[in-house]
């Protein structure tokens, strides 16, 4: 883990109120594999204590560069998107385990699921399991045509299809309908976005294998705070917590209660 005030190299909106933007410098080369995050700072921050977790989205080890991607919808995260290119961003990280792409053996057939702001970090996922020459189908929950986002990227890595939940592109509802409805094979699932997203997931295939990571606000962002426990699944007596700041944000599929 790392603290920098890495550089701005580029900032865009790639969907409505969804943002990409790529960040220079040595703290990329303290990344550890797909699904960390970053603990930023929003710019003119003076009120603001807490920082934003935001997940890397893709890794450029070679050129000390990783794009973020995130929705401005709030205070810290629409000061964010005021940030110009060239301008400086306090940064800590990365932080927490991510997806454990480097354990999936040859020959399996891969299902990375996302839903809305949990789509980024699949994607550096996906680029790592390619390079790997694992197959892959992608699966992206959106809640309108005016929200999609990454989808070509995706496709360029395997066979991609998007579920939104009014209808307007895509299949008709959300992302467990278009994995029915296409009767889609996979050996392992790896999933991020919203609670019901995950849990009816994790209910429709209870007996799979893979991995989720949770989305959650987040206090200091190193498990010292205790401000974004989860129960694990075993958790009896309501005392056997997960930090998923620092023992997630991805956990084994069924691992913790949703």
């Amino acid at each position: 883990m790392k603290k920098e005030n890495m550089i701005i190299t580029t900032h865009r909106r790639i969907a409505r109120d969804v943002y990409e933007m790529e960040l220079e410098g040595d703290l990329v080369q303290e990344t550890a594999g797909p699904g960390q995050f970053l603990h930023i700072l929003p710019p003119l921050s003076d009120s603001m204590l807490l920082r934003r977790p935001i997940s890397i989205c893709k890794t450029d080890k070679k050129n000390s560069r990783l794009t973020i991607v995130y929705r401005a919808e709030g205070k810290g995260t629409n000061q964010l998107a005021l940030a110009p290119v060239e301008s400086r961003l306090d940064v800590m990280g990365p932080l927490g385990n991510g997806f454990p792409a480097a354990d999936v053996p040859a020959g399996e057939h891969v299902l990375l699921t996302g839903g809305g702001i949990g789509v980024p970090p699949l994607y550096d996922t996906a680029c790592n399991l390619r390079e790997k020459g694992i197959e892959l189908t992608t699966v992206l929950g959106f809640s309108d045509k005016g929200a999609v986002f990454y989808e070509e990227p995706f496709r360029e890595l395997g066979d991609v299809y998007v579920a939104t939940e009014d209808g307007s592109y895509g299949t008709a509802g959300f992302v467990t309908d278009a994995i029915a409805g296409e009767n889609l094979f996979f050996d392992r699932i790896f999933a991020c976005g919203p609670v019901p997203m995950l849990k009816a997931l994790e209910t429709a295939y209870p007996k799979a294998r893979g991995s989720i990571s949770l989305e959650e606000r987040m206090g200091c962002g190193l498990g010292v705070c205790l401000a974004c426990v989860c129960h694990s699944r075993e958790d009896t007596d309501g005392t056997d917590y997960r930090k998923i700041c620092s023992d997630g944000p991805v956990f084994s599929w069924g691992e913790v209660l949703l």
